[in-house]
Order: C-alpha cells, then structure tokens, then sequence
C-alpha cells in the first residue's frame, strides 16, 4: 500500500505543476519587505483586476512570481500602489528588477489621479520578445506622430494621407510574415483604432473591415480595446434609431426581448452576439449615467446574465453586477482588521456590531484631513451622550504608524480627537477595494455591518447635525382637559 500512495501523489501533483508556465525572477533596489504582486484583468469590459501571484521581497531584494497564461497576456507588476504594465507569453522566464524609487511620493501627490510607474527594467530580452517588439512599434508611431504633430492634431482636420503613411511605415519598418500572430493582430487593431479617433473611416466600415464575420476575441485585450471603443456611447445616449428616452423605458421595464430586437435594427448590431455583448457595454456605461435608475440598470444586467445563451456574457454580466454592488448602499462591508494606537487588532464588520459607524479616511498631515476631524472634535461629545449607538473611527492612511502615533500622543491637536484611531498597515489593496483614492474619504456603516451611502458625505456637510443614527422622536398624544 506504500507502494502506490508515491505514485498516486504524483499523479495528483502533476496538474497543480501544469498549471505555472510562467516565471519573472525579480531583484530589487530598496524594496525588502515590501509586497509585491502580479495583476491581470479578468476582461476588458469590467476590468476587474485578478491577483495573479504575490510574495514578500526578500531582505537582499530578491522576488519570484509565477503563473500560467495560454495565450499573450496584458499584466502589472504592483507595489504599493506603483505599478508597470508589461505583455506576458507562455514558456517565458522574465528577468526583471525594480530600480530604486521614492516610495514616499504617494504622501505628496495623488497617484490615482496622476500616476507614478514603478521603475522596472528587464535584463536579457531578446530581440523577437513580444514587449521589445510592442516598444518598437510605439517608438515608430510616436515618433513620427511627433514630427508630423499638426498632420494628426484634431484641431486642424487630420490628413488621411498622413495616417496612410505611417501606416506604410509601420509595415515597412516591422513586417510580420505571420499574419495570424499576436503581435500582427496587435498592429492591426491598434491602427483601427487610431483610425476610429481620427474619423478617417466611417463606423459601418470599420465595423465590416474588423469585426463582421469574424469571431470576437475575448481574450485578446487589444481587439476588446477597438470594440469597445467602436462603441463606446452609441447606445446608452441614444442613437437615430433608439432615442436614449425609448432606451430607458425599456430599462425602467426591464423588457430586456423589446430592446435587443430593436437594437438589432441597426445594421451593426444584426449579430445576435455582438449586439448583446454591446448592450453589455451600454448597461455599464448607463449606470453612471444619471439618466438612468442605477438600480433599473443592474436588474436589467441580472436578467441578461440569467437568459443569454452565451457564457461569455454570462461571466461580464456576472462580474458587472459584482462591481455595481460593491459601493452600493447596503453593500456588505469587507473584512478590515487594522491596528489601533495601541497595536491592538480591531475589526470594523464584527467590533463594533449592532452601532452605527462613521469612518474617515486621513492623513494627519493633510490639512483638508485636519478640516474635517475639527468638525468632528466639534461634535463628538454632544453626539456621545445623545447617540450612544454611534462610533466615530479615523483610519490613518500614512505610510508610517509612528505618524499617527505620534499625532495623538505627542501634538497637542491630536488630543482632540478622542476617538478610535486605526492605522491602515500597508494594506493598499484594502483602500483601493473600498473605493478610497483621494483623502479624507468616508464611510458610514449601519448596525447591520453594511455600507448605509454609497457615497457617505464628509462632517462639514453636516451630517452629524441630524444622521440617519438619530432616532425618531414619539410624539405623545395629548389629552386636554375638558372645561376651559
């Protein structure tokens, strides 16, 4: 029985083992301790992101990631909330190191409104890899793009003739005998759509030339980059066809048959998988729109995964729902246990069960931060003898503990703020799940640990005046007396 429990073992082995053939040995500069991860996104559509692998960089810098691809895929490299994008094929080990870098720049400037790329460098790439190739070809657009600025510059009508020579150029200067490759399709669909933003060709046309007749690469993230902005708004704001007003009653129903069959008058959209796979797109784009019921939209987007026929969709609608109730009101809050002043664990979903929750995320060095814990200070005792049943909690989103440490105990302003401090610990992926990208955010959890606002409103609003915390007050029924 020995004997074969080895063998066994193996068998059960070797498809976990199948499953990596992908490797980037990674070095670094002054990134030891830090967190990195490897990211892709699950479509294009929702562009939802997928961890990929993660690992801890070792105290001489060192890191490996792995993972498995079949087919050329777009990834990021993340730290903290620094990242580079790069092109990943099966069978490839990447050879990469993140030079060293100001990991503090994040605490001067917004970084999800003006980004920092992390310095990454690859070392023995050869001259055929797919990111060589790919940088080649942008330097190649780029730089005639540059020297020809006014030719391609939408304020002075640009030259079709112009564009019909970087297009030669292109092809003369990296031809690709392989027609079906990746990189091949790469070109292509980048061009279509540097023809789309330029108006040189029709929609109808670029439509018959890339997408008619032909199957529709989900996978393939720069063929979905061309689609969706081929049409990009056509629906969700009306067409000559279908009035963006017909296309909300429809929505407001929830007769889903009524809209694709009219959809499917445009020429366009007479494919029964692209026409749906595009009213996907206008239901994603519609529920930000505030012509639009969001809460019409997603029942909608529910309906559509629950009757098509295509598992593809069923998948984007699947996750599109995911990402509409994600910040929604009555959201369930994740599980976010950060430590206190004291290094004391505390979990907002279970610590503070049954009370209503106000969460401010700050820096304690961000005067805007400051702004709003004053107006908070302002309050706080009053609303603690008035409302027992709310906490006011501060998440301290520097980079440091000791900065918040130091803000309560040792300034005389951060004895004001009597309150639950927390500091984030690092945990960027936790901000970024939760919608916080800009500082102070805030968040109001209900007694039931679920997000009450989908977007909560900041103390100077003036909330704390009267919050849904407040209960409402009987009015006793008077009895007058009889007589005068």
């Amino acid at each position: 029985m020995r004997g074969l429990l080895l063998p066994l073992l193996l068998l059960l082995a070797l498809p976990l083992a199948a499953q990596t053939n992908v490797h980037i040995v990674g070095s670094s500069d002054n990134a030891a301790g830090k967190v990195v991860g490897l990211y892709g996104y699950t479509d294009m559509l929702t562009m939802d992101e997928v961890l990929l692998d993660s690992v801890t960089v070792d105290a001489d810098g060192g890191f490996s990631l792995e993972c498995y691809v079949n087919y050329p895929r777009l990834v990021f490299l993340q730290v903290e909330n620094y990242s580079q994008s790069f092109y990943i094929e099966a069978g490839r080990t990447y050879k990469v190191h993140i030079a060293e870098f100001d990991w503090s720049v994040g605490e001067r400037q917004n970084v999800y409104l003006d980004p920092v790329a992390l310095p990454l460098w690859f070392d023995e790439l050869p001259d055929d890899e797919l990111n060589v190739r790919i940088t080649r070809f942008g330097e190649v657009v780029d730089s005639m793009l540059n020297a020809r600025r006014a030719e391609f510059d939408s304020r002075f009508r640009p030259r079709r003739s112009a564009f019909n020579e970087l297009e030669a150029t292109v092809n003369r200067m990296l031809p690709e005998t392989d027609t079906n490759s990746f990189f091949a399709r790469y070109k292509r669909f980048t061009m279509a759509e540097m023809k789309l933003s330029m108006n040189f060709t029709r929609r109808g046309k670029l439509m018959k030339e890339y997408i008619e007749g032909q199957p529709i690469r989900y996978y393939d993230e720069q063929y979905m980059r061309f689609f969706l902005a081929l049409f990009d708004h056509s629906l969700s704001r009306g067409s000559r066809k279908v009035p963006m007003g017909r296309l909300v009653s429809w929505v407001d129903a929830g007769d889903l048959r009524t809209m694709m069959d009219s959809l499917g008058t445009d020429p366009m959209l007479k494919n029964e998988r692209v026409r749906e796979l595009v009213a996907l797109q206008a239901m994603k784009e519609a529920y930000y729109d505030p012509g639009y019921s969001a809460d019409h939209v997603r029942e909608m987007v529910e309906k559509i995964a629950r009757q098509t026929k295509f598992d593809e969709h069923r998948q984007l609608a699947g996750r599109m729902v995911e990402k509409f109730v994600q910040h929604e009101s009555g959201a369930d809050m994740p599980s976010t246990v950060l430590p206190d002043v004291e290094h004391q664990m505390v979990d907002l979903a279970t610590d503070f069960e049954g009370k209503w929750v106000y969460v401010s995320f700050v820096r304690v060095n961000d005067p805007n931060s400051i702004g709003e814990m004053e107006v908070i200070a302002h309050f706080h005792d009053t609303l603690a003898a008035r409302c027992p049943d709310l906490e006011f909690v501060s998440v301290s989103c520097d980079r440091e503990f000791q900065k918040m440490y130091h803000f309560l105990k040792s300034s005389k302003r951060g004895s004001r703020y009597g309150w639950t401090w927390l500091h984030f610990d690092g945990n960027y992926s936790l901000l970024e799940q939760l919608g916080v990208v800009s500082y102070p955010s805030f968040m109001l959890i209900d007694p039931e640990g679920k997000q009450h606002y989908s977007v909560t409103p900041p103390p100077s609003s003036g909330i704390l005046l009267h919050g849904p915390w407040e209960k409402p007050v009987e009015e006793e029924e008077s009895i007058l007396p009889f007589g005068n």
